[in-house]
């Protein structure tokens, strides 16, 4: 079917400037406390853009259907907007609005051009809201899917930081734990660990969870996993930490920890490791 006759891109053309200008004052109140982020150069030539490709678009595309190849500049100019505003901050109110503060100044155009035509203002005003709303919805996903992002990465740069590796002495690491592990945070922790125990060529690798709050038969296994890769990688493990509750828990859980050295605390383990190394700790002579 082909797309029904609309006033819409000859009101976009002629009143281009007084639109561009009414639409600026609409959006500077929605963007409160967000003035800092955005120039008022930068949101004059982005709605600028927009008015440019909108209009394009509609003298040659349907109304009702952005999803056509003259609607594409348009769809990757709001999504190139959505992003940048999520890195920045924006709302999703605010975000949206830049798209949605659009309705008012151009249906007061569409009142003005049909002001003695109330079945074409009815027509023109629904197919304005409807590519408006197609639009907005459009930025809102991008905005969504840019936000989703950030967070995946806020994640992962948290479960790196979780997660650090230290070297205690020559040849002995030691992996702090603190938190819930799951299956995305072990799979860093044998990361790391692996990464490191190449890097300094450890023979022995203290994983120390005292910070971690419960141990389940999941859990367990995250750990045996760790400890297996690291035994492959020429690095003895020793699990410091355990606490009564944790090891009564272990028993009953009948998870298998025998071929593991444990350890209550941190100082015990590194004591082993020392050991292992042929190393020992003595106190020094007193001063006279």
């Amino acid at each position: 079917m082909s797309p029904q006759p609309t006033r819409i891109p000859e009101i976009l053309k002629t009143h281009e400037s007084d639109l561009l200008n009414e639409w600026l004052r609409e959006q500077t109140p929605l963007l409160a406390g967000q003035r800092g982020r955005i120039s008022d150069a930068d949101l004059q030539a982005q709605s600028r853009e927009f008015l440019s490709l909108f209009r394009h678009a509609a003298q040659t595309a349907d109304l009702d259907n952005i999803q056509g190849p003259a609607w594409r500049d348009v769809l990757e100019m709001l999504a190139g907007i959505s992003q940048s505003r999520a890195k920045q901050g924006f709302t999703p109110v605010q975000t949206a609005s830049f798209v949605l503060s659009l309705k008012r100044p151009l249906f007061a155009r569409l009142n003005q051009e049909f002001s003695k035509d109330a079945r074409g203002l009815a027509d023109e005003t629904w197919r304005a809201t409807a590519v408006l709303d197609q639009l907005g919805l459009h930025t809102m996903a991008a905005y969504v899917k840019a936000r989703e992002d950030v967070i995946v990465r806020q994640q992962e740069d948290m479960l790196e930081l979780s997660t650090p590796v230290v070297k205690l002495w020559d040849g002995v690491l030691a992996l702090p734990m603190i938190g819930t592990l799951d299956s995305a945070r072990t799979q860093v922790v044998m990361e790391s660990l692996l990464q490191r125990i190449v890097e300094t060529g450890a023979e022995v690798a203290i994983i120390d969870i005292t910070g971690v709050p419960t141990v389940d038969t999941l859990v367990a296994q995250h750990l045996l996993k760790t400890i297996t890769a690291a035994r492959l990688m020429g690095a003895e493990c020793i699990i410091s930490g355990i606490r009564p509750q944790i090891a009564a828990t272990i028993v009953h859980l009948g998870v298998d920890l025998s071929a593991v050295i444990t350890k209550a605390t941190l100082a015990d383990a590194f004591l082993v490791a020392l050991g292992r190394l042929g190393l020992a700790v003595q106190r020094a002579p007193a001063r006279a």
